[in-house]
């Protein structure tokens, strides 16, 4: 089948943003973040084995929060480039996340989707004949700090310690700093800052061991969540995978981005973010648009790569990329650990 054009579809008129849009979103999802709290609160001044709902919930807030600071970044949420930067850093700082360094980098995956020599997935892949040719320790170690259950501590270590760890590097030793302007800079300053003071403040009102423990379980269920649900997006079987040679940004779109499928609850919690392939076709749409887009174009997207629930576990095998053949590959069965 032929692979459809950029013209073929329909994306300038669901493009159109709305402050209105943005400012309910950034409601229904910041207060009741925090009345989740002050009431998870309320419930560990009886029991601490009240908490795990609300925990569960709060991650499933920030979740969504991170997927509008997301949009923030793409200057998809607002109409404004200032509100976008206002409210992209304020939602940072709730998943204590510096907002426009983050950006930055996400936009480098955008601009090389597809291109897996440029660009080698959430957990950097090695290829097929670099993984053949580490030594049997070095293999084991590689499928081991691949496995699913690592976006736990993975996911933690990603919000609660990389982002302050790369600033204090980086004033350390100015070579290996991670910031390329002094806009970045200050954006991870004052983002660490702030989340500083909440830490401080918050933990001086309900006590620093109760507030630590609990913000760090939201923080892991809240990364390891979005780590995998952004992994799927990209890492499946037959995704399109190739050298920069030939590499077609279309078609990184359509067959390297999947469509997710996931229950309303749960779409509405990831802020439709599943529409992968539309998001991936002009990342300025809106996430209240995504899914309106896609009907309109859906005729064009019958055979883009589909998961569910049920099927995303099985990407978890597809941890090389083998350039030979464009696609991803599974570790070969007689390096796999099962087989040790």
């Amino acid at each position: 089948m032929t692979t459809p054009t950029y013209q073929d579809f329909i994306l300038k008129p669901f493009s159109k943003r709305s402050n209105t849009s943005a400012l309910i979103q950034i409601a229904n999802t910041l207060i009741p973040y925090g009345l989740l709290w002050w009431l998870m609160l309320q419930a560990a001044a009886v029991s601490l084995w009240l908490t795990p709902p609300f925990l569960i919930l709060l991650s499933l807030f920030s979740l969504r929060s991170f997927s509008l600071m997301h949009d923030c970044g793409h200057g998809s949420l607002f109409e404004t480039a200032r509100l976008n930067r206002i409210f992209g850093f304020l939602l940072g700082v709730v998943n204590a996340i510096p907002q426009l360094s983050w950006s930055i980098d996400h936009a480098y995956h955008h601009k090389t989707n597809g291109d897996w020599e440029r660009y080698r997935g959430v957990a950097d892949f090695l290829s097929l004949d670099e993984f053949q040719n580490l030594s049997r320790k070095e293999q084991r170690i590689y499928e081991t700090t691949h496995h699913p259950l690592m976006a736990i501590p993975g996911g933690f270590y990603y919000l609660a310690i990389k982002p302050r760890l790369d600033l204090l590097i980086g004033l350390i030793s100015p070579k290996n700093r991670m910031w390329g302007s002094r806009e970045e800079l200050n954006d991870l300053c004052l983002s660490n800052f702030f989340s500083l003071i909440a830490v401080i403040c918050l933990g001086w009102w309900i006590g620093f061991g109760l507030f630590l423990s609990l913000y760090s379980v939201v923080l892991c269920l809240t990364a390891s969540s979005l780590i995998y649900v952004f992994y799927v997006q990209h890492i499946f079987e037959n995704s399109y995978a190739n050298p920069s040679q030939g590499w077609s940004p279309i078609r990184g779109a359509l067959e390297g981005s999947s469509l997710l499928v996931l229950p309303p609850l749960l779409q509405w919690f990831t802020a439709n973010i599943g529409f992968h392939n539309i998001h991936h076709l002009n990342e300025r749409i809106p996430n209240y648009n995504l899914e309106a887009c896609h009907q309109s174009n859906q005729h064009l997207l019958q055979n883009v790569p589909t998961l569910t629930l049920g099927t995303m576990l099985k990407c978890s095998k597809f941890l090389l990329w083998d350039p030979a053949k464009a696609s991803l590959a599974e570790i070969p069965p007689q390096h796999q650990l099962s087989t040790i």
